[in-house]
């Protein structure tokens, strides 16, 4: 069976400058997941999930260059595409579910606009064909009353709301790909636990129906136990350790993995047991890539 996406090796760099050195933010990541599943990548805060996940989107950011690896999509060298190239499978065949729906809608445009033109562009749809899709898929993402929210601009909706239309917008094409950036980060408790279980519910269908692969970018272990079969742990650009999700959960193998895990607020332990993650932990961590850098760049120049 062909991999949905296949990561070997990549390396993703800062490009040297007169005030800075060149620099690794990506290092040597290899992640491969299978049609029909949900592969949890997770880590703190700067540890190169967002990055990844960026990458294979072709939207990292400006300044940086892949250096060294390759990405393969369904077989196909998605690095050796060319961005008008890749902007034709973007939407339809890999989409994004983005952190925050308030900065990712465009506040200028109906809701009805922003999801119409992600099925005129590439489904073909024609005005009437694309409003009456657009208000299937609102209702699939239980909007109260879409043919109201249609015409109703982002400020006008709520967070959770907000984060349905991006839900209902990556799903739109039906993809084979996708990359869901910690989508509850900017939502309440209670919402995050509606926006989970409508996800989980539409990512099975989409799974089942299309075989559909899922790279679900958090920091939230609980999350990764209900919604994932795999699951890679990154810190400092670099995987420290990769599974299924159970062997993770019941036997991490690196003190880091095992730190993150006892990190993890969990409603059966008192609020005092929080225990940080000790400084010795990343610090190890940290000088292992500090030390992988002087060799990549010795042997790279």
């Amino acid at each position: 069976m062909i991999a949905c996406i296949d990561i070997q090796g990549l390396h993703l760099g800062l490009r040297a400058t007169r005030r800075r050195p060149a620099r690794l933010l990506l290092r040597g990541i290899d992640l491969c997941i299978a049609p029909g599943e949900v592969h949890a990548l997770v880590g703190e805060s700067g540890a190169g999930k967002s990055m990844v996940g960026r990458t294979v989107l072709g939207i990292a950011p400006a300044g940086t260059e892949v250096l060294a690896g390759s990405v393969h999509f369904q077989g196909e060298d998605w690095l050796a595409k060319t961005e008008a190239q890749r902007r034709v499978r973007l939407g339809r065949d890999i989409a994004l579910i983005p952190q925050d729906p308030l900065t990712a809608l465009n506040p200028g445009h109906t809701i009805g606009a922003q999801v119409g033109d992600v099925l005129r562009l590439h489904l073909g749809h024609d005005a009437a064909q694309a409003r009456a899709r657009t208000l299937e898929l609102l209702d699939a993402v239980q909007i109260r009353s879409p043919a109201l929210v249609v015409r109703q601009y982002p400020h006008e909706l709520s967070g959770g709301m907000r984060q349905r239309v991006l839900i209902a917008m990556a799903f739109a094409c039906k993809p084979k790909l996708i990359i869901a950036d910690e989508p509850t980060t900017a939502l309440d408790v209670t919402v995050q636990r509606e926006v989970l279980r409508l996800l989980r519910d539409l990512l099975r269908d989409l799974q089942r129906d299309e075989g559909a692969a899922v790279l679900f970018i958090t920091h939230n272990l609980g999350l990764v136990a209900r919604l994932c079969n795999a699951v890679s742990v990154i810190h400092s650009g670099r995987i420290v350790e990769q599974g299924d999700v159970r062997g993770i959960i019941e036997r991490p193998r690196t003190a880091y993995t095992r730190a993150l895990f006892a990190a993890t607020p969990r409603y059966d332990r008192p609020a005092n047991a929080l225990r940080p993650i000790e400084d010795d932990v990343t610090d190890a961590l940290w000088s292992e890539a500090r030390a992988y850098d002087d060799n990549w760049w010795a042997a790279h120049g």
